[in-house]
């Protein structure tokens, strides 16, 4: 790790262990044997894109790539980022901590319309150009040079062409293949010392990747090559999953996703007109059972999860769903493992999958039937009944649940009153209908406000602001007549901006850098709305673009009304015309003129070809697996509550992971104990968790080799054998020093919990005589401050009291790495204090300020080390 970078990862910072890289299943490649060095540079806080299930696979990839290296980077905190620009530190990967310009390829995932602020936020930080066009043509590896920086993801699959002007590349569709393929490439052209430009030309060759620079746009917004030797038409990409790369990382801090994803099908037939990834994403592709059993079974076993979710745009059409889940809830009966769903199909939901989803721990359950009538559902082809709905509602509320999360959209195409109006008369009547149980059912609702997409059929469609805020108060005013009832709904400004960059041209590269400058990004979205949503429309009224904007406002037509407007708007040229997806241009909008009339067209991986072009030699056909038979459910994990043993470690917490907080810590080591297969005994209750009690929290940044924590076994294991299998599960920073079985019927160690002895690194402000100081402070009786306890009420406490021993401690008696942490401006003090788990304890800040109110002079700590802990 750098000095800069070491410096900044400390405690000060929120969830530094966000940013240390040592996670399990973290790569570390030789720097100086890789030809070609990536860094994935997710354009997300560090929660977000290290559970995002692409990022780990194309890591993972990368990673077993000869020659490659692949590191990653993520979007830092406001904390950290300011802490960069006040250093001058450039934006680090987090593996090898090396700034990234130091690398030859930065790819940032693009998969929301308005997170290129964020991107634009951490080139920034990288201290690289912002543009392609201000970076040059030095070859890779030129000092003066930049590495080449892409993009990938939906919204740069979809349409990447208002933030062109940004990226040296952009791959388009599924990166598996892709990604190898771009690494050859560049390897060879670094030997070759090619400048840039010519490097990119050469991939410009390779089909999924898209060059910018060597494409104009027309004045009608159309886009062109400007040289002959590149294609017209960009392809999409498209690969098999492959599952055995989603098992990766696992992240010491608490993600979005927290638990093992595998991808079951990729792509999606059913034809939604409103849904992109359904378009963008075909031809439909199972995997084979065998190798989801196998992944999740090996995945489980190798990350210590308790959870798996398995993933696709539909789960409950991969049809081999319910023998996959049952079996592996057969074989992992013995583990308090439970299993996930995205949001499904409520036509397919039956007991089987109820039974996957369902036991001990009970999973959220997500429907989506998007309208609140047939006919409106008919328009957008979601190929749902009123009749499906019920019968998935039922089955959920007859299994157990109590509570159900419904999606809904507003401002569909072909949309009335009477529809917005259906959204609430269907709440109720799923709630008259699922009734017998003492519990009432409830709905948490979420009612998004559609935006048009690229690459589908409602891609002409026009939105309204002011319509949407007119049907929101309408819903609100039925919602409030419903009892049991939560609603969220989008914001209709986050809506207009996705629409509006989302279907923009190239002029809006400038918009979306001025937005930037502006403070828009992610957080801001968030954190300050307002603040976001002016800098957007200011960036858009600079560029003099407003006048555009106003029709995502007051809307400029309707594609149910006036059949002379929409042909001449469906024949006029689009920015994306130029990627070739797959789906013929001219099929959309057949497919539009039948949502015109209410008519839907059947999902083609189960019934006839709709013609829409993709199958074929570039993209492949349906692959779809038929349904295995279902094993007999041998029933849920029931939790080993039985304790014949009980065993107390003593360990340490060194190093980098001193920067793990307490929670974090008891994250880790219960993931440790599940892949080493330790007998640990669980809670009863309906949240059963494994009896895994430490003896106090250590603060975030002190080092120790005394912390204690009790382990309750339901079956006996010798001493020696369970530190030696959980220590192989543990960071080299986390060492075990001893085990020893204590009396079942003991006190907890919290309990017994009394006094600790700590080591302290201590700066004064100037020179001070350390054995006068000690003296004096040991001659005092009384030191009071003011606490707050934990109901709010202040109280004074005399530290003085809570303080048992106080010397000095000469550096030659310390273990070397304490050594290092001191200097000669400084002295090492040790000293003994209470410690008890009611509040009862001197904290190492603490002493400080006995320190200073006894001699009146300041000191800085530097570092606390606890060497032991004293039990009663």
């Amino acid at each position: 790790m750098s000095v800069a970078v070491k410096t900044l990862l400390s405690p000060e910072i929120l969830k530094p262990a966000r940013y240390l890289g040592n996670e399990l299943g973290a790569v570390h490649k030789p720097w100086e044997q890789a030809s070609v060095r990536w860094s994935l540079t997710y354009p997300e806080i560090y929660e977000v894109g290290a559970s995002n299930l692409g990022h780990i696979i194309l890591y993972s990839i990368l990673n077993a790539q000869p020659r490659q290296l692949c590191d990653r980077a993520y979007l830092p905190a406001a904390d950290l980022a300011e802490k960069l620009r006040q250093t001058q530190t450039p934006l680090f990967a987090v593996e090898s901590k090396r700034s990234l310009l130091e690398f030859d390829i930065l790819g940032f995932s693009l998969s929301y319309e308005l997170g290129a602020t964020n991107i634009l936020e951490m080139l920034s930080l990288i201290g690289a150009p912002l543009t392609w066009a201000e970076r040059g043509d030095r070859t890779l590896g030129d000092p003066e040079g930049w590495p080449l920086i892409f993009a990938g993801g939906q919204t740069a699959t979809s349409n990447p062409e208002p933030y062109a002007e940004f990226f040296d590349f952009i791959v388009l569709g599924d990166g598996e293949e892709l990604l190898p393929e771009v690494g050859l490439i560049v390897e060879e052209g670094k030997r070759s010392q090619l400048s840039r430009t010519e490097l990119l030309l050469d991939l410009a060759q390779v089909p999924g990747v898209y060059v910018p620079r060597f494409y104009d746009m027309a004045a009608d917004g159309s886009v062109h090559p400007n040289r002959p030797d590149v294609p017209a038409k960009v392809l999409r990409r498209v690969a098999t999953p492959i599952p055995a790369y989603s098992i990766g990382l696992v992240p010491h801090v608490e993600t979005v996703h927290d638990r093992l994803t595998i991808e079951i099908r990729r792509g999606c037939t059913r034809g939604c007109r409103f849904c992109q990834p359904g378009m963008l994403t075909r031809p439909a592709r199972d995997v084979e059972p065998e190798q989801v059993v196998e992944a999740i079974e090996t995945g489980i076993r190798a990350t210590g999860y308790n959870e798996f979710s398995l993933l696709s745009l539909s789960c409950s059409d991969y049809l081999a769903l319910p023998a996959v889940g049952i079996e592996i809830k057969n074989r992992l009966q013995d583990e308090n493992i439970t299993l996930s769903l995205p949001s499904q199909r409520v036509d397919r939901f039956d007991d089987n999958i109820a039974n996957i989803i369902g036991g001990t721990r009970k999973g959220g359950l997500t429907f989506a039937p998007e309208a609140g009538t047939q006919r409106l559902r008919d328009i957008i082809n979601k190929g749902l009944t009123n009749e499906e709905l019920l019968r998935g509602v039922k089955t959920a509320y007859e299994q157990g649940w109590d509570r159900v999360k419904l999606y809904f959209m507003i401002g569909l195409p072909g949309e009335t009153d009477a529809d917005v109006l259906g959204i609430a008369e269907t709440v109720r009547w799923l709630q008259q209908e699922c009734r017998g149980r003492k519990k009432k059912l409830g709905f948490n609702l979420t009612i998004s406000n559609f935006t048009p997409k690229p690459h589908t059929p409602f891609q002409w469609h026009s939105v309204s602001t002011t319509e949407f805020k007119r049907k929101q108060e309408l819903l609100a005013a039925e919602f409030k007549q419903i009892p049991n009832l939560k609603v969220n709904f989008t914001d209709v400004r986050i809506s207009a901006m996705e629409d509006f960059v989302g279907r923009g041209d190239r002029r809006l590269s400038a918009v979306v850098r001025r937005a930037w400058e502006l403070g828009a990004g992610m957080d801001a979205w968030w954190e300050s709305l307002d603040k976001a949503y002016g800098a957007w429309t200011q960036a858009i009224a600079e560029a003099g673009l407003d006048w555009k904007y106003r029709q995502v406002e007051t809307g400029e037509w309707n594609l149910f009304e006036g059949e002379e407007s929409r042909d001449r708007a469906l024949d006029a040229p689009l920015p994306w015309d130029h990627l070739d997806t797959g789906i013929d241009k001219r099929w959309l909008q057949e497919d539009l003129q039948k949502a015109l009339e209410a008519a839907v067209v059947p999902d083609c991986s189960f019934d006839g070809c709709s013609h829409c072009g993709v199958c074929g030699v570039d993209f492949g056909h349906n692959v779809v697996v038929p349904p295995p038979v279902i094993p007999n459910f041998q029933g849920h994990f029931q939790p080993p509550t039985e304790k014949v043993q009980r065993l107390r470690i003593r360990f340490g917490k060194l190093g980098q992971m001193t920067l793990l907080s307490h929670l974090d810590l008891l994250r880790v080591f219960d993931r440790a104990v599940r892949r080493a297969k330790l007998p640990v005994a669980f809670s009863g209750g309906f949240h059963p968790s494994p009896r895994i009690v430490p003896a106090n929290a250590l603060p975030l940044g002190m080092s120790s080799e005394a912390e204690l924590m009790d382990f309750e076994l339901f079956q006996a294991i010798e001493p020696a054998e369970f530190q030696q299998r959980l220590a192989a599960q543990l960071d080299p920073e986390l060492p075990i020093y001893e085990t020893a079985e204590v009396v079942l019927k003991s006190p907890a160690v919290t309990a017994l919990l009394s006094r600790a002895e700590y080591d302290l690194w201590i700066e004064p402000e100037e020179s001070i005589d350390v054995e006068a100081l000690i003296a004096s402070v040991l001659a005092t009786d009384t030191v009071l401050v003011e606490q707050t306890t934990k109901s709010g009420k202040k109280v004074e406490v005399n530290l003085r009291e809570r303080l048992h021993t106080l010397t000095r401690t000469e550096v030659g008696v310390l273990p070397q790495r304490l050594q290092a942490a001191g200097s000669d401006a400084g002295f090492w003090l040790r000293y003994v204090g209470s410690c008890r788990n009611d509040g009862t304890l001197l904290r190492p800040e603490q002493v400080i300020t006995l320190l200073q109110q006894v001699s009146g002079r300041s000191f800085q700590l530097r570092h606390a080390h606890r060497r032991s802990l004293h039990l009663d």
